[in-house]
């Protein structure tokens, strides 16, 4: 099988990349194009001389078209995935996640690609109405982000619905781990310890996440690529449990053995009506369809997300809130 991955120098889709790899998988990396020629993440993988690596920009059909071409299934991580950037430029997460999205499920269905796996997010659900949250849960996007996400979903299921092509959606509940972004809240939280802050700043201590570890992430893409029963279906991949970030901070400075204090700062904050403030997602579907389940706790998936962080932490800026 030769895949396409869109997105694939960042934090999920570099990960997603190498397991692939090594699952005997033909890999065609699809990167952002920029002067410097850099792929991201992949440019510290042990895996990149073993992956076909393209670089352009998801809002371009034409490299699109071409990329697509050959390739047997598609997964598409391509994204401007940053909350707060999505209320200073909407219109950037407009064409970025709809436009691109549009883009690649027109290519996919013009080459007869046999399967595209898009991702969702969590953030469509918007504020739990009701938890532990099914599939079937309101969708009720609360920034801009989520709203353009939230289309593109949609987008994706009516390319299933009127055109036949074989669409599966996985919704990732807030994966963290090794490579991701500095402004999430996991990394912010371990690289302001790491640089011996004693205050950590944060925004909304009492909002819930229901936080999945990349390695199990992974797994649900790969198991939603390969199972026939998920085409026109939305699968959540979460952990089926939720931690304040409050009690988030508290057990990382546990996992740490260091003592610190929050300082609310009003910058991390979103917009109230924005704020998500409760996520635990039912993960009932995954099991049933894809035979899928986490294999790591909470502690067991911040402890290597530490190790790795103390290794890499000259690649963070700690002191600067990244937007």
């Amino acid at each position: 099988m030769k895949a396409l991955v869109t997105g694939a120098g960042g934090f999920i889709g570099s990960h997603l990349c190498e397991a692939l790899i090594k699952k005997g998988y033909k890999v065609k990396a699809f990167v952002r194009y920029n002067s410097r020629n850099s792929w991201g993440w992949l440019e510290t993988s042990s895996h990149k001389d073993e992956m076909e690596i393209v670089s352009g920009d998801i809002r371009d059909f034409d490299i699109i078209r071409n990329s697509v071409k050959n390739v047997d299934v598609i997964f598409h991580l391509a994204a401007l995935i940053g909350i707060p950037y999505s209320y200073i430029s909407p219109l950037a997460y407009i064409k970025t996640n709809i436009e691109g999205t549009y883009n690649l499920l027109q290519a996919a269905k013009e080459l007869a690609v046999e399967k595209v796996i898009h991702t969702s997010t969590s953030e469509v659900y918007g504020t739990a109405q009701f938890t532990p949250i099914t599939e079937e849960h309101p969708i009720n996007p609360q920034s801009p982000y989520a709203a353009t996400k939230a289309a593109a979903d949609h987008l994706a299921l009516s390319f299933h619905r009127s055109f036949g092509l074989s669409v599966a959606i996985i919704r990732p509940i807030n994966t963290y781990g090794p490579r991701q972004s500095a402004r999430a809240v996991v990394p912010t939280i371990i690289t302001q310890m790491l640089s011996n802050r004693k205050k950590i700043k944060l925004g909304f201590l009492h909002s819930t996440r229901d936080l999945t570890y990349a390695k199990d992430t992974i797994e649900g893409f790969i198991k939603v690529a390969e199972s026939e029963e998920a085409i026109g279906e939305v699968i959540n991949i979460g952990s089926n449990s939720e931690i304040s970030i409050g009690n988030l901070a508290g057990l990382i400075a546990k996992i740490m053995n260091v003592e610190i204090e929050i300082e609310i700062e009003k910058k991390r904050k979103r917009p109230k009506k924005s704020e998500v403030e409760r996520l635990l997602a039912d993960i009932t579907k995954a099991k049933k369809i894809l035979n899928w389940s986490p294999n790591y706790s909470l502690r067991e998936g911040l402890k290597e997300t530490i190790e790795w962080f103390k290794e890499n932490l000259h690649l963070y800026k700690s002191e600067i809130y990244n937007i």
